[in-house]
């Protein structure tokens, strides 16, 4: 029976390290931040006088929280789901991947992929070098300021984020 028991204690021992090599634990933004968050850009972009919505992603760019001011275009809502998600999704600021587009040909095709908004106003969310989501903003009057605006709220949040 002893011998029964260390077999089978070795064998899990050898195997247990190849299924650890299966699976990866990953971090995400979770849902109460990301509404924070969305609520946080918004009533930035309001005190500047510009009516936008805020989404905000988790890291597989699935939305977890979207704020949308009452005088907002319709439109801003996909736009800001959509430039979240290019954000996370590219791990990158939706400003920099319009530039990129903007000044290499070979990146055009960028544009194409399906659910990718390339307009500024997309911003990762980090911890370190992981992104955990990301969060869009759409509907002020030039991408830069969604940018900065949702740049505000992850400043005013960042002790949470870590």
């Amino acid at each position: 029976m002893k011998s029964a028991l260390l077999s089978i204690a070795l064998v899990t021992g050898a195997v247990a390290p190849a299924f650890a090599e299966d699976t990866v634990k990953q971090t995400s933004i979770g849902t109460a931040l990301a509404v924070e968050l969305a609520q946080s850009a918004v009533a930035t972009c309001s005190a500047q006088g510009y009516n936008v919505s805020a989404a905000v992603v988790d890291r597989a760019g699935t939305p977890l929280a979207l704020v949308r001011a009452e005088n907002a275009g319709t439109h801003t809502v996909q736009a800001s789901i959509a430039k979240a998600f290019t954000s996370a999704s590219s791990k990158n600021p939706t400003s920099g991947i319009a530039d990129t587009v903007k000044n290499n040909p070979g990146a055009a095709g960028m544009v194409d992929i399906p659910g990718f908004l390339v307009l500024a106003g997309g911003v990762p969310l980090k911890i370190e070098k992981d992104t955990i989501g990301a969060i869009g903003v759409a509907g002020a009057p030039g991408g830069n300021l969604d940018e900065a605006c949702a740049k505000t709220a992850i400043e005013k949040l960042a002790d949470r984020l870590k």
